[in-house]
């Protein structure tokens, strides 16, 4: 969620008169935040393009909260409405998913060869999308 944001561009009014990285904004103006590009930046993460799920272990970071570093939901009143529901449906669907079956990539493509390019817009998708066919899964319990 932090690499891919569904919505990579949050549209936001200035509550106050700001100066950021030298440019005035007055109270109003609306202000565009490129979500994408935060995640990307190595001020706020170390390694930024490197999946490292255990950067967030033990951390203080939450989603909802004021942690603006990481907002995939949104942030503040204009938060998702589906938050509450994402947090308790797609851990329990996506650990369905695993046990239930083996899964292997549709054309064999090693890890390190996965085209992980994104094509640019409202919302973001995979230049190439990623295609993966569910297997049996083998009982080789004894």
């Amino acid at each position: 969620m932090r690499l891919h944001p569904p919505g990579p561009l949050f549209l936001r009014t200035a509550k106050q008169d700001a100066e950021l990285c030298g440019y005035f904004i007055p109270k109003g103006s609306l202000v565009l935040i490129h979500v994408w590009l935060m995640a990307r930046d190595p001020i706020i993460w170390e390694d930024p393009l490197v999946f490292k799920p255990e950067r967030f272990w033990g951390s203080e970071f939450e989603v909802r909260d004021q942690d603006f570093e990481l907002i995939p939901f949104g942030a503040e009143r204009r938060i998702c409405p589906g938050l509450p529901l994402a947090m308790r449906t797609v851990p329990a669907i996506l650990g369905s998913l695993l046990n239930s079956f083996d899964w292997k990539v549709e054309w064999e493509i090693a890890p390190k060869d996965l085209d992980m390019e994104e094509k640019f817009g409202l919302t973001l998708a995979k230049s190439c999308p990623l295609r993966i066919i569910p297997l049996p899964v083998s009982n080789t319990q004894s």
